[in-house]
């Protein structure tokens, strides 16, 4: 069976020869002309251009991020240096600027297709807090704690890497929306809530000019 990959790009010319090349390459290709978030279940790889129709190309990244690490390929027109960090920062694995050579876009695929897609864990363990990542539930001490959206994936965030700082920006990208939580003037004001949740305001400890640092000992 051939790998299913998922090119989401509205520039019809270019999606078609795109479409042409990998099913030359032997590859099974599904194209969408809008931004839709993909079921990552339905495919083995997604190439996904930034300036969408519907869901912007970064927010489809970071709802598939949230769900699976399926291999992702940003394929855009800008080259922008702050664009392919953010890029890279919300999970892309590779990222591709217009114009490009095709057999190099076939060869970066088979490169993420060839590579084993780790598999992540469910759960994530820090002390006595636990986070259920797939049911999105958090507990301390095997106390259920009701987080909002952003709450979670903050709290998410800190615990992927205990005991190191994280910094501001990527808190932001990896848990708040900039159109509707703002972004980094809002952080501080979500970290606080978080702590009252948790029942220790130590838990989560600020790193001062750098951001926030989820603490590995076990909160009080």
């Amino acid at each position: 069976m051939a790998d299913r990959v998922l090119l989401i790009e509205d520039d019809r010319e270019l999606g078609a020869q795109i479409v042409a090349t990998l099913q030359r390459a032997g590859l099974g290709v599904t194209w969408w002309t809008e931004g839709r978030v993909p079921d990552p279940a339905e495919i083995d790889l997604l190439i996904v251009d930034l300036m969408l129709p519907g869901v912007y190309g970064l927010d489809i990244l970071k709802a598939l991020r949230a769900r699976s690490d399926t291999p992702a390929l940003v394929l855009s027109a800008r080259n922008d240096t702050n664009d392919k960090i953010r890029a890279l920062k919300l999970g892309a694995d590779d990222y591709m600027t217009k114009p490009f050579w095709p057999e190099e876009l076939v060869e970066r695929v088979r490169a993420r297709l060839r590579r084993p897609t780790l598999a992540r864990s469910d759960v994530i363990e820090v002390g006595d807090l636990r986070i259920g990542v797939a049911e999105r539930q958090a507990w301390v001490a095997d106390r259920a704690i009701e987080l909002t959206r952003a709450e979670f994936d903050l709290l998410a965030a800190l615990a992927r890497r205990p005991g190191a700082a994280v910094t501001r920006a990527a808190l932001v990208d990896a848990a708040l929306d900039a159109e509707r939580d703002g972004a980094e003037r809002t952080l501080d004001v979500h970290v606080s809530r978080l702590r009252k949740k948790l029942g220790d305001a130590g838990l989560i400890q600020t790193v001062w000019g750098v951001g926030y640092r989820l603490a590995t000992s076990a909160p009080a």
